[in-house]
């Protein structure tokens, strides 16, 4: 049996175990990835003959990695980004390095290994990130939201480091002239339109006409993705290998076959960039890890304490509550996996030693570490510091937009209008009933809500100062449309502290979280998927199934009421 088949096996076992055990201690798998690599590397339980194939292996993960990004990354999304996540990732970015470098300067490093440096402390990890939102069902708070917009501006602009690091490949970075940086600048840009013009006028068409056979479409994928990266590695062009990756998923972005594409790459993918991360582990440098532990020490705990800071000193000069500012801040504390990527291509192509990986992977695997427990336990955090937290909020932001609701009594305080909310918004407003105060987190619907006369405030409903300015004390009905869990609670919790004697009306999105609101003294709660299978089902009871073709002509003449609604805005 040839040997590379044994290890790579056993290599897949050790890093299974492991992240079996990591699930358990809700830690990123990322971690038993470069735990695997520490064992069978440094540690040396495991003796791998054949390194370069395994290292080829992770380069193909980097490749895949990047093409996924290119795949999903349209350009179209770059509008979407709000100012405020474009005012917090710029903003992020610009102090974070600045400040990152300063430290690594003072720890007596290169200038060239300090700008590495500093560049990887400031990007956070869109996966893991992402993943911990989803988990706390956090992705549509406010924080969610800000927080995603953020971390597009950061991946935008290591995509732009990635491709501009790669370009000196054949030079020394601490030798590079100002005729070099022109030189990658023009090629970069020529590579780029040379995307955009085939993924808008060539790639579109030849995608449709293979699209039918999916084995063909997924091989295509893949050689164009190899072919891609071949190209623009190659002496001629000058980049390195991943980038190729990006160009190519870049100029597949704007097909309508992309989603598809994904799904079936997605696995090849992930093996791949296993491989990646264990060969991170494997590079680190055991026998002299003493010249590294404190440098990556105090780096560590800049990224998991000073990132945070940073985020919620932009944030609240923005005009942000403390706790929206804080939980934002807390999904900054962590690097990327684009941190170890770029540490790992800057090794190969001669710019940084191997101490140097293992220091980034060290401060890696504590911020890590440290951030997810940070994440997932934000609200707990936010209650002991929330006292401390005063100084990041601006006390002149008045977040009713200048509403007077001093005389307010027995009104409907209404937390979130989007989906069900719009819908118990538009009803009350139409039968004339003005004594509804909204409150929701997106400025744009509270502006549209201002232009209809509709009482509103911009905030967070689990933000106690947001809730005592809807006097909710004097409130006659409370309803909440927000699904989470921890925000409805939180908001039960004020209401009958205030000694409110308002009925309380809630969403769930599942029969568990029901349970526990009405354990917490909710009045009625709404579980859509549960009330809509209870809607079908007493329709089949009844033998009503003549009366849909009712209900359907019903509900479009709602719907298109609605639209002309918001086109009307």
């Amino acid at each position: 049996m040839d040997p590379i088949f044994l290890e790579i096996t056993a290599v897949l076992i050790i890093a299974s175990l492991l992240s079996i055990f990591l699930k358990l201690i809700k830690q990123p798998v990322i971690l038993a990835y470069i735990l695997t690599g520490i064992v069978v590397g440094p540690l040396g339980l495991l003796t791998i003959e054949n390194r370069d194939v395994i290292r080829f292996m992770a380069e193909i993960g980097i490749t895949l990695l990047l093409f996924m990004l290119g795949l999903e990354l349209k350009i179209r999304d770059l509008k979407s980004v709000g100012k405020t996540a474009v005012a917090t990732g710029v903003g992020q970015i610009i102090f974070t390095s600045m400040i990152g470098f300063a430290i690594s300067q003072a720890l007596g490093f290169t200038l060239a290994t300090s700008a590495y440096i500093a560049i990887a402390l400031t990007f956070s990890s869109t996966i893991i990130i992402v993943k911990l939102l989803s988990d706390k069902k956090d992705l549509n708070s406010l924080y969610g939201k800000i927080s995603v917009g953020f971390l597009l501006v950061q991946d935008l602009f290591a995509i732009i480091i990635l491709i501009i690091l790669s370009g000196f490949a054949s030079s020394g970075i601490e030798s590079v002239s100002a005729w070099d940086i022109g030189q990658v600048l023009i090629k970069g840009t020529a590579l780029f339109l040379l995307v955009l013009i085939l993924s808008r006028n060539v790639l579109p068409g030849i995608l449709k006409r293979i699209a039918r056979n999916r084995e063909v479409l997924f091989l295509f994928s893949i050689a164009w993705a190899f072919g891609v990266s071949a190209l623009v590695g190659s002496p001629f062009v000058g980049f390195s290998i991943e980038i190729g990756g990006l160009l190519a998923g870049l100029a597949l972005a704007n097909s309508q076959e992309t989603f598809h594409i994904s799904s079936r790459i997605r696995p090849l993918r992930d093996f791949f960039i296993i491989i990646f991360f264990i060969t991170l582990g494997m590079g680190m440098v055991v026998s002299d890890f003493g010249r590294v532990l404190v440098p990556g020490i105090i780096l560590s705990a800049f990224v998991v304490i000073g990132n945070p800071l940073i985020m919620m000193i932009i944030m609240g000069l923005l005009g942000y509550k403390k706790r929206t500012s804080f939980l934002a801040g807390l999904t900054v504390a962590q690097i990327s996996e684009f941190s170890l990527i770029l540490i790992f291509l800057g090794n190969k192509i001669g710019h940084l030693s191997g101490e140097i990986v293992s220091l980034v992977t060290f401060i890696g695997m504590s911020t890590f570490a440290a951030s997810t427990y940070m994440i997932m336990n934000g609200n707990f955090l936010y209650k002991i510091l929330s006292p401390f937290l005063d100084i990041f909020e601006r006390k002149n932001i008045k977040s009713t937009n200048g509403i007077d609701i001093r005389e307010l009594k027995d009104h409907i305080v209404l937390a979130g209008v989007n989906r069900a909310g719009d819908s118990i918004l538009e009803t009350v407003l139409k039968e004339g009933n003005s004594k509804i105060i909204a409150v929701d987190f997106n400025p744009d619907v509270v502006a549209n809500l201002k232009n209809k006369n509709a009482m509103a405030i911009f905030g967070d409903i689990a933000d106690l100062d947001i809730i005592n300015q809807t006097k909710i004390d004097k409130a006659k009905i409370v309803i909440s449309t927000v699904s989470d869990i921890e925000d409805n609670l939180y908001l039960i919790k004020a209401i009958k502290s205030s000694a409110s004697r308002a009925k309380i009306i809630m969403i769930a999105s599942n029969r568990e979280d029901a349970m526990l609101l009405y354990k917490a003294g909710v009045d009625y709660v709404v579980v859509p998927h549960f009330t809509s299978g209870e809607y079908i089902a007493k329709i089949l009871k009844d033998d009503k199934v003549e009366l849909l073709d009712d209900y359907r002509a019903r509900d479009i003449e709602s719907f298109t009421l609605k639209e002309n609604s918001y086109a009307k805005r």
